[in-house]
């Protein structure tokens, strides 16, 4: 179990060795792939603490990323950026688990269906990746099919999971639509910048007075549509005016190249072979079969090749476009 042994009173004595004095209240937040709490502090506002899963980073990547999202902070973007101890720390170790701290920013999802909204979005997705072109990650990975890609349709056929009568349509059908995605991606040239990585409503706190980002542990190298595509839902008239207020928000603050448009689809589908091997992989941790007990089911293997037939021939029809 990867975190055995984070109990209320390792997480309250990792944030007092980090120079805090806590009130002892805690709050588990919503979080799978770490371990998140919002954590009181006496005569303070509470802060957020991130226990980092073992193997996933190497220290080297995550301080990347951590510094990457204070440099943004500075330039007065509405990043979440982690706390620094006195000397510049922002990683911390307690009893054999890594972990940063944040200051505590509320909000609820943004209203995408609200065109000023997606115009503002799409400013500060510009202005962020104005700062994540000026200069490459050298620690953090690429987006790359390889890794979203291949990887995972290993992992998935290696496993159990798979009904034995769906294992051949689903290999022949991942294997069909990864070499639909890789000519896609290959058709191309774009350029890549440091991104978000996933930028979903989930990771913007909305308020009245604007838009925090937070959650940068997946931020990765790859095309600027892989920030903007999440943000983009229904049927396909009502994605493309969506786009049309994100892109033209952005525009004022950074270049967005329409032929990256083409890549929305193949990135869909790259993440979902992503997330169904990505929850086998973490399914000895037991915080996965008590979030996602249909992932042992049938019917969610049967729904899951459906969705993969639906990205494939989404791959065959023309991509969004942008009236300039």
């Amino acid at each position: 179990m990867p975190f055995a042994g984070l109990d209320p009173d390792c997480i309250l004595d990792a944030v007092e060795a980090a120079g805090h004095r806590c009130d002892g209240r805690l709050l588990a937040l919503n979080s799978y792939e770490n371990r998140v709490w919002q954590v009181g502090r006496e005569d303070d506002t509470p802060l957020v603490a991130k226990f980092y899963r073992a193997g996933r980073w190497r220290d080297a990547q995550i301080l990347e990323e951590h510094a990457w999202s204070t440099d943004l902070a500075a330039a007065e973007l509405p990043v979440v950026a982690p706390l620094a101890a006195a000397d510049g720390t922002t990683l911390f170790r307690h009893r054999g688990f890594r972990y940063a701290l944040y200051p505590r920013h509320g909000g609820r999802w943004p209203p995408l269906d609200d065109p000023e909204t997606l115009y503002r979005l799409g400013r500060l997705l510009g202005r962020i990746h104005a700062h994540g072109a000026q200069a490459p990650f050298r620690e953090r990975p690429a987006l790359d099919v390889e890794r979203f890609g291949h990887e995972p349709r290993a992992t998935v056929l290696a496993g159990s999971w798979l009904p034995a009568y769906l294992r051949e349509a689903y290999a022949t059908l991942s294997r069909d639509l990864l070499a639909a995605i890789e000519a896609a991606f290959a058709g191309l040239h774009w350029r890549s910048i440091r991104l978000h990585g996933d930028c979903h409503p989930g990771n913007l706190l909305w308020t009245d007075e604007g838009c925090h980002f937070v959650d940068l542990d997946d931020a990765v190298s790859g095309p600027a549509v892989q920030d903007l595509w999440m943000l983009l839902s229904g049927e396909r008239d009502e994605r493309q005016l969506q786009l049309a207020e994100l892109i033209e928000g952005y525009r004022e603050f950074h270049d967005f190249d329409a032929r990256e448009l083409a890549l929305i689809e193949p990135l869909r589908a790259l993440r979902q072979l992503h997330y169904a091997a990505w929850i086998a992989r973490r399914w000895d941790d037991p915080a996965f079969p008590a979030a996602f007990p249909w992932f042992a089911g049938p019917r969610y293997w049967e729904e899951h090749v459906l969705a993969l037939r639906e990205c494939l021939a989404a791959l065959g029809e023309p991509p969004l476009s942008l009236w300039d």
